[in-house]
C-alpha cells in the first residue's frame, strides 16, 4: 500500500534474528523456487527470487520468517536479506540444525552479538551438498541434485 512505501514493487519474506544460531532449516524443504541461502549462522531469503508464497512461514520453528510488510520499514532486515544473498551459497536442502538450536530460540537481540556474515562451511567443509551462488541460481544452473560438494 502507499502508507508504507511498497506500492509497484513485488513481496517477500525477510528472515529475521530469531534464525540466528537456530537455523532450523525446515523452510529449505518447502520453498518452491529455491530461494534460501545459508550463512554460518543462519538462512536469509533473496527479495528477488521469493514469489511471497508463504509456505515457509509456519514451517521455521523459530517463527524468525515475516512478510516483508510485516517488518517496519527502517529495519535493516530486508536489506540484510538482499545483501548476504548475494554473498552466501543457495541451499535446496535441509541441513543439519546447530545441536544447541533449541537453546537459542526465542534469545533476544541475538543480530548485535552473535550475527556471523560469513557464509555457510566459510571454516570448516559443511555437511551441505547443494549449494549455488546466486549467480548460478540467476543462471538457471542446477548442479545434480545427487552430486557431492566436490562435483558442484
Amino acid at each position: 500500500s502507499q502508507e508504507n512505501g511498497l506500492e509497484g514493487r513485488l513481496m517477500t519474506h525477510v528472515v529475521t534474528d530469531n534464525c540466528i544460531k537456530c537455523k532450523y532449516m525446515d523452510c529449505v524443504e518447502v520453498c518452491p523456487v529455491d530461494c534460501f541461502y545459508v550463512g554460518e549462522n543462519m538462512l536469509v531469503i533473496h527479495p528477488d527470487e521469493c514469489i511471497d508464497c508463504g509456505v515457509c512461514v509456519p514451517e521455521c520453528p523459530a517463527e524468525a520468517i515475516f512478510p516483508d510488510s510485516d517488518i517496519p520499514p527502517d529495519s535493516h532486515w530486508l536489506g540484510l536479506n538482499r545483501r548476504y544473498a548475494g554473498l552466501w551459497p543457495n541451499i535446496v536442502e535441509k541441513g543439519t540444525p546447530p545441536p544447541d538450536a533449541d537453546v537459542w530460540n526465542g534469545v533476544p537481540d541475538k543480530f548485535s552479538q552473535h550475527f556471523s556474515s560469513k557464509p555457510e562451511g566459510a571454516e570448516a567443509a559443511g555437511e551441505l551438498t547443494d549449494l549455488r551462488t546466486a549467480a548460478e541460481v540467476a543462471g538457471g544452473n542446477r548442479p545434480n541434485p545427487v552430486a557431492t560438494k566436490g562435483d558442484v
